[in-house]
């Protein structure tokens, strides 16, 4: 039987755009995250097969051959290591965007010169954010993957450059939207757009990623609404517009907890390595410990708050961390977790680390719940976390991140912090924690140090 359906195929769209909404909504809470995932896939799934019981698609082999080569690169894409997600997450922006590209560049050439002018306003729209939102992309996932340089580039008059090729690209769109006849200036547009996404991300630094992570996200989910209204898709409308305004928001909750504007974090080239507190730190000296030293502070400890930082996903720990937090939970000890909302490469990154490892969610403070327990807490256990916890950022001016919301992890009593080196963390910036009389060092391996530990605490346990 035919599904004839123009009011079947509306009503599967409108459920789809539900299980959208209902998926974002979900996502705001680690209960009900994994609600969201698969609210989003099955949303999906109705859209695509919606889509292709069109009657207006006349050849499904194409259609059915790019299914399944999307399905090939999606799923090992899909089955990369959690400190990998960052990466995954900026290529994953860089092939929507890419798709919004190649429809609008399709769709540009299929009508012109008759493109109307709100159509040809919301394609270059679409095809301005698109190529821009794809190469940034690109750039942010090979800075994460670092297989580019992570420290920002930067030269005299560089937002200069940017802010005029932008400036260009704008202009030609105006001229096409008031002659589309002109179109020999379509791949001037799309072509400026593709370098200034390269020009965008070069001077952003490390420290800055997960904001521009949740920016691109922002910029491609508009590039798809205005693909929505170029095609006269009301569900591309919709789900881009979702896209769009929660990564906006995301983008303003990141920028509010590294006090830092959106201008800020696009032009500031944050993340420069300072020659200067670098070359101060030879005559200052640090305090470590060993693991069954550290071990014996947290068996004495009442109250622990553990801090994960980006260090902790590198020696992939989260499952050793879950080892000691239920063996000190054992012995007695309240031991609970202080997440900084930067902390990682990307938003809610430690939260899904320790989620993955069954970390209790009613054990991850966030911020400013957990500074407000620092002054009683008798062990701040720092585990490769760097910038997220710098008192620089309440007290030294001249520097970089000051006026970023921090953990207040110097307010505890005795702070142990797990670190390969004494090399800085994303920012490039010299952290005084590591030099306080109350700071122990514990060098090495997080995953190894962590092991260390609950191997002392276990041993202490049988004797």
């Amino acid at each position: 039987m035919p599904l004839s359906g123009f009011n079947w195929l509306e009503i599967v769209y409108l459920v789809a755009t539900a299980l959208f909404i209902l998926s974002l909504k979900w996502l705001s809470a680690p209960t009900t995250a994994r609600h969201d995932v698969w609210a989003g896939e099955l949303g999906m799934a109705l859209a695509i097969a919606g889509t292709l019981c069109e009657r207006g698609i006349i050849n499904l082999q194409w259609i059915f051959i790019a299914l399944v080569l999307g399905a090939v690169i999606g799923i090992p894409l899909g089955l990369v290591q959690m400190t990998a997600v960052p990466q995954r997450t900026a290529l994953s922006h860089a092939f929507g965007a890419c798709c919004a590209t190649l429809v609008g560049t399709a769709e540009f050439y299929l009508r012109a010169p008759n493109v109307p002018k709100f159509t040809m306003s919301v394609l270059a729209m679409e095809v301005i954010l698109g190529g821009l939102t794809f190469t940034g992309s690109l750039m942010a996932a090979g800075k994460l993957q670092e297989v580019l340089p992570q420290r920002p580039i930067t030269y005299k008059g560089q937002n200069f450059v940017n802010l005029g090729m932008l400036a260009v690209a704008v202009g030609i769109a105006v001229t096409l939207v008031l002659h589309p006849e002109h179109k020999d200036l379509f791949p001037g547009m799309v072509g400026i757009a593709l370098v200034f996404g390269v020009m965008m991300i070069i001077p952003i630094g490390g420290a800055d990623m997960p904001t521009v992570i949740s920016l691109l996200n922002s910029y491609a989910g508009l590039s798809a609404a205005a693909m929505g209204f170029v095609l006269n898709s009301k569900l591309l409308i919709v789900a881009g517009a979702l896209d769009g305004s929660s990564g906006f928001i995301l983008s303003v909750i990141m920028s509010k907890a590294m006090n830092r504007s959106f201008t800020n974090v696009l032009f500031g080239a944050f993340g420069q390595v300072q020659a200067a507190s670098a070359a101060g730190t030879e005559a200052k000296t640090v305090r470590s410990a060993s693991a069954e030293e550290a071990a014996a502070i947290l068996a004495a400890a009442s109250k622990v708050i553990i801090v994960p930082g980006y260090g902790m996903a590198v020696a992939q720990a989260q499952h050793k961390v879950r080892e000691l937090y239920d063996i000190l939970t054992k012995k007695g000890v309240d031991v609970v977790f202080g997440i900084h909302p930067v902390a990682g490469r990307m938003p809610g990154h430690m939260n899904v680390l320790l989620a993955e490892a069954d970390v209790p969610y009613d054990k991850l403070l966030e911020m400013d719940n957990a500074n407000s327990d620092m002054p009683q807490t008798d062990v701040a256990l720092v585990i490769g976390a760097n910038d997220v916890t710098n008192p620089a950022a309440r007290s030294d001016t001249s520097s970089p991140i000051y006026g970023m919301p921090i953990l207040d992890v110097d307010k505890a009593r005795t702070v142990m912090v797990i670190k390969r080196s004494m090399n800085p963390g994303f920012a490039g910036i010299d952290n005084p924690l590591y030099y306080l009389d109350r700071t122990l060092m514990l060098f090495g391996d997080a995953k190894g140090f962590v092991g260390d530990i609950v191997r002392e605490l276990s041993g202490g346990a049988h004797h």
